[in-house]
């Protein structure tokens, strides 16, 4: 079954998580792996990758994601907040809000990414307070992730996926 790995990375984060879910899959059925191109919709499966912004997959994934048919679709991304899987099916939730009726999610993958030094400054910036300091303590948990483990557990929710 021909497929394309599409993500959209600004940090880096979901891009590993694409490397590690080609890593996972047959080579010769790869018909594209890459950025969000037209050329990747000729694959039967489509695994998406995006980043979160403001609670939702970034605009160029959307976007994509719109310009879908009757593929099958596994959806994967990273998000600066983490730790609750409530949050990350939130988002799930949204991005599926993106894909045409006709689409099929065969399966799904979240967890943190860093964010980028300048998320931190901004957190320093703010007045002490419990939301501060929480918001300080998850971008330091989000570091050094995605991380061994969360590559792994990719890996295994797309070989359960097919």
């Amino acid at each position: 079954m021909s497929y394309a790995i599409v993500y959209n990375s600004r940090t880096g984060n979901t891009e590993l998580l694409a490397r590690a879910i080609q890593e996972a899959l047959p080579p010769e059925d790869c018909l594209y792996f890459g950025r969000p191109d037209p050329k990747a919709l000729e694959a039967e499966v489509i695994y998406l990758g995006f980043w979160t912004d403001k609670g939702r997959c970034d605009e160029e994934s959307a976007r994509f994601l719109q310009g879908l048919t009757a593929q099958r679709v596994f959806l994967f991304g990273t998000a600066g907040f983490g730790g609750s899987s409530s949050y990350f099916d939130q988002i799930l939730d949204r991005v599926r809000g993106e894909l045409p009726p006709q689409a099929e999610v065969i399966g799904t993958f979240m967890c943190q990414g860093k964010m980028p030094m300048s998320v931190r400054e901004r957190y320093e910036a703010m007045p002490e307070s419990p939301r501060r300091t929480a918001m300080l303590e998850n971008f330091d948990e989000a570091l050094h992730r995605p991380d061994g483990q969360d590559l792994a557990e990719a890996k295994a929710a797309v070989l359960r996926a097919q």
